[in-house]
């Protein structure tokens, strides 16, 4: 399965993963967008699908969360997730192995927030409506749904050259949905990590949201690199100027 091979690549990578400050690109251009549009998070409870090593969940723990729980299909990032916040997480914090397509058994039945940080990018089109309708149910009145994924026309305009890129081995924009392209992300340090994109067009983002049962549009951000990040590494980030690299999708509950 898809899915047993995504978790034997992150289970392998664990240690690339695993940082306690920004490192990997999207550290910089994606997760720091996904606290400003979470916010606010102080007295909240916080699901993180695809929680990894548990680095954005602990951002959200110290930005005020009352509880975070994450789960994720690698059980090397649970595992670390688990180590790193026994030393003195600011709320509670658990993280339990498990496929965010059939996962069941959540500590409570609804949260204020959801995150899926690149988790959508290693689920088909029916797997992601299928996590979508569980998000929907699990999300309180008033709550907030973030997801991040690459940008789809990523793979298609990018040169195969750090700091990030996508391989589609010349299939096309709409031929390509549910094919695994695979790839890499740098970090600072020079170390490039594997990572897989699963493609979709933006109509099936769109679609799947609908279809799950989501009635209003969501804000949508292309993130890319910025001056900000020009400044503070030129060398680092100059390769990624100019191109769409990730998108944002945030959904508010009604």
């Amino acid at each position: 399965m898809q899915t047993d091979s995504f978790a034997g690549m992150f289970d392998q990578n664990a240690d690339q993963w695993a940082r306690q400050e920004p490192m990997i690109l999207s550290d910089f251009t994606a997760r720091p967008l996904v606290l400003q549009e979470l916010a606010p998070v102080t007295g909240k409870h916080v699901l993180d699908l695809g929680c990894g090593e548990g680095y954005v969940a602990r951002l959200v723990a110290q930005a005020g969360a009352l509880s975070v729980f994450g789960i994720d299909i690698s059980s090397e990032m649970v595992g670390r997730a688990q180590q790193a916040a026994a030393s003195g997480a600011p709320c509670p914090m658990t993280f339990e192995s498990g496929n965010a397509a059939n996962f069941q058994d959540f500590p409570r039945k609804q949260f204020d927030r959801v995150i899926a940080v690149f988790m959508i990018s290693y689920l088909s089109c029916a797997e992601m409506t299928t996590v979508f309708r569980t998000v929907r149910s699990c999300l309180a009145p008033g709550g907030r749904f973030i997801f991040t994924v690459p940008h789809p026309f990523l793979p298609y305009i990018r040169p195969l050259e750090k700091p990030v890129y996508f391989d589609s081995k010349g299939r096309d924009y709409f031929a390509g949905v549910d094919e695994s392209y695979g790839g890499y992300i740098w970090r600072r340090d020079g170390n490039a990590v594997p990572v897989s994109y699963m493609h979709k067009t933006f109509a099936d983002y769109f679609n799947a949201l609908a279809a799950a049962g989501f009635q209003t549009l969501p804000k949508i951000i292309e993130m890319k690199v910025t001056e900000e990040h020009l400044a503070l590494d030129r060398a680092f980030f100059e390769g990624a100027v100019g191109y769409p690299l990730q998108l944002l999708f945030r959904i508010d509950a009604q």
